[in-house]
């Protein structure tokens, strides 16, 4: 395919992409190389958590890159030290494992958890997941995912993983055997179309592990780093997971990814683990830059109070159409459309210069900059109005 100013024929066929080139961002928007102008609610799915090229971030990397962007995994550098001590200080956590993905944190996690069961279970390996849960794209976090679109794919799978029922305790403990050795979820099922734990659902749930001598691995690539209006989404709940992991919005645009576990759990061993980019100084700089715009208690404080604002937003447009429930926490939230008609919706919003995306066929998800202001939701709210009534969206569900 050949665009009026560059050709796509390069790249990969990997997804279905509009042919809109973007070249610049700037807070909540981006811009086109024709000059038009979008109101991004992606921010790369919830990566962007401060928004489009923000000013600290920038800075920070400029800075970095003229004094350090690598000495290898080899040899401590200051940077990776101080996240990891930042990270500590503000969470349950006692030790920091950094990396370039949410699924290569992911797949540190599982590794972790076999090598414990090796050397404090006799040997469990297996891992109870969720349907309808995505931990990433290797081969082991694709079958950790409960995603049905997996299934036939890159066959065989990696073994060891059980699928329990979303939100099903008895389904948890009814899969548990002296094979397994750790629970792993999302807090918030964000692939699935944005479908919540309740707070006291992961309490049980940490109460069940516990009783069985289980880690709990919570998986945050998409609720951490104050995406529910607190730092850490296990935070909401008063619990402490074993282990978690942190992507996306850790680096707020760049690859850097975290793998955190408490001293107990702690076992991997000279050799078990690395990569040759992983906690370089470079990503690092970025993550501690992000970190102290976020873990700032006001800025948390307005992340809970605007959220409220766009899900009651979203509630007074759901009602004006007939649709159905808004879900999540904070500014991860979906819309229920009640009809498969999402696609169209996101293709005529991208007309509109707004980005949208649909997780399924019938639900929009929202994940827009952490400091989006109420006056940009306004603007993707009267979009989506627009587009719902020229869509005759209440008659067809009425």
């Amino acid at each position: 395919m050949i665009h009026a100013t560059h050709s796509f024929d390069a790249l990969m066929e990997i997804t279905a992409r509009p042919p809109v080139v973007f070249v610049r961002g700037e807070g909540s928007y981006l811009w086109d190389d024709a000059g038009k102008r979008y109101l991004d609610f992606i921010q790369g799915w919830a990566v962007n958590c401060l928004g489009h090229s923000p000013p600290a971030l920038a800075e920070a990397i400029s800075v970095q890159a003229r004094q350090l962007i690598t000495p290898s995994p080899a040899y401590y550098n200051d940077t990776s030290l101080r996240l990891a001590k930042a990270l500590t200080d503000l969470s349950c956590f006692d030790r920091v494992f950094f990396a370039n993905s949410g699924a290569e944190a992911n797949e540190g996690a599982i590794k972790l958890a076999r090598k414990y069961g090796a050397l404090h279970r006799n040997g469990a390996h297996e891992i109870i997941t969720f349907e309808g849960g995505f931990h990433g794209r290797t081969l082991a976090t694709m079958s950790a995912s409960g995603k049905t679109a997996f299934e036939p794919l890159f066959e065989p799978k990696v073994s060891g993983f059980r699928k329990a029922r979303w939100h099903d305790l008895d389904s948890v403990e009814g899969l548990v055997s002296d094979r397994t050795v750790a629970v792993m979820l999302e807090p918030i099922q964000g692939e699935a179309g944005v479908w919540p734990a309740s707070d006291q659902f992961l309490r049980d749930l940490r109460e069940l592990t516990s009783a069985h001598g289980l880690l709990l691995i919570s998986d945050e690539i998409q609720t951490g780093m104050g995406r529910t209006g607190k730092l850490f989404h296990y935070e909401h709940t008063g619990i402490a997971p074993d282990i978690m992991t942190l992507g996306k919005g850790i680096g707020g645009g760049v690859p850097l990814a975290a793998l955190l576990a408490t001293e107990a759990v702690s076992c991997f061993e000279h050799g078990d683990q690395g990569g040759t980019f992983n906690g370089n100084a470079l990503m690092c700089a970025a993550g501690l830059a992000v970190l102290e715009e976020v873990a700032a208690p006001n800025f948390l404080k307005a992340v809970a109070e605007t959220g409220l604002y766009m899900e009651s937003e979203l509630q007074r447009l759901s009602a004006r159409h007939g649709l159905g429930e808004v879900r999540g926490r904070g500014l991860l939230l979906a819309l229920d459309l009640r009809v498969p008609i999402a696609a169209s919706i996101v293709a005529a919003a991208l007309d509109d210069g707004v980005l949208l995306n649909a997780p399924r066929s019938d639900a929009l998800r929202f994940m827009p900059a952490l400091n989006v202001t109420r006056q940009e939701i306004d603007l993707m709210i009267g979009c989506l109005d627009a587009l719902l009534t020229k869509a005759g969206i209440a008659r067809r569900v009425a």
